[in-house]
């Protein structure tokens, strides 16, 4: 019977995972307990040192969740993030965006938009 309302396994489908990284085991369970409430996947990337595999400039760092983004400033950037739909990215591939990440040199960092 179709009530119109979406499956479950529709729902775990769609549902996009979200980087963290940490020393504190028990911060990094709770973190990961918060993310599942809000309905997120978690991938734990390793220790705090780790945490520039998702920085700006690295595969995992936005593009992924918003897709193309065009040449803005940073207030047209939020704006832009407000009214443009998420899209839902699997913990195997945000797993793999993270592992393909190479360090960046530091002060290199930018917005997508700055490109």
């Amino acid at each position: 019977m179709d009530d119109g309302e979406p499956r479950r396994t529709d729902m775990i489908s769609r549902r996009s995972a979200l980087p963290i990284a940490g020393d504190n085991v028990a911060a990094k369970a709770e973190a990961t307990h918060l993310l599942h409430l809000l309905g997120h996947d978690v991938v734990d990337i390793g220790p705090l040192t780790d945490s520039w595999r998702t920085e700006p400039n690295t595969p995992a760092y936005i593009r992924p969740y918003l897709g193309e983004i065009p040449a803005m400033d940073v207030d047209a950037f939020l704006q832009w993030t407000r009214r443009t739909p998420g899209i839902p990215v699997p913990a195997t591939h945000l797993t793999e965006l993270v592992e393909t990440a190479v360090r960046q040199p530091a002060r290199r960092a930018k917005l997508p938009s700055a490109d």
